[in-house]
């Protein structure tokens, strides 16, 4: 009787106390991220192109894209010369078939004999002047689209994890040599 006066007194104590291990706590479980966090900024490809606008090759420095910025400088410049050497040698021969018009026959254009030779000659070069104004334009709109693209493309993440290769793999079937490409990612 002993043993059960004993076992009846210590489950009558453990069932009248608290039970601490078992209190609500306000804690949100949140999982770690183990992947590494990339910051990107959404302004990036409008700061670059703002740049390059403003100074051609500016928004492929701000790229870090250094080897570009003679290919900019040479190409506006190139076209640039041309529209100015084209402008020159438009005015020099305008100016020879307006001496021709007034009696005079002492132009650097002697070779060209008759007045509408000098005509053509200006309709060549004015041709010539146009395109490369047109040049022009289109290489610095050029060079600020390229600015905006890198600068976006930049952001992107490309790694060895990430690839697209291709493959040549046997045919189970047939035994001949297939050719695909695979896409793997890499966890």
């Amino acid at each position: 009787m002993n043993k059960i006066a004993l076992i009846s007194i210590l489950f009558f104590i453990i069932g009248n106390t608290t039970v601490f291990s078992q209190s609500k706590k306000d804690s949100v479980a949140v999982a770690k991220d183990t992947l590494p966090s990339l910051d990107i900024d959404p302004l990036t490809p409008a700061k670059a192109a703002f740049y390059s606008a403003i100074l051609p090759g500016l928004g492929q420095a701000y790229n870090k894209k250094y080897w570009k910025i003679p290919i900019v400088y040479g190409a506006i410049g190139t076209s640039l010369y041309l529209y100015i050497d084209n402008n020159k040698k438009y005015h020099d021969v305008r100016d020879a078939y307006k001496r021709r018009l007034e009696g005079y026959d002492d132009d650097d254009f002697q070779f060209l004999k008759d007045k509408s030779r000098l005509i053509s000659a200006q309709k060549f070069y004015q041709r010539n002047r146009d395109l490369s104004a047109l040049f022009v334009v289109g290489f610095y709109v050029l060079n600020i689209i390229d600015a905006n693209v890198d600068a976006a493309l930049i952001q992107f993440n490309v790694n060895d994890r990430l690839s697209l290769r291709p493959d040549v793999y046997t045919n189970d079937v047939t035994f001949k040599p297939n050719v695909g490409l695979t896409f793997s990612y890499n966890f």
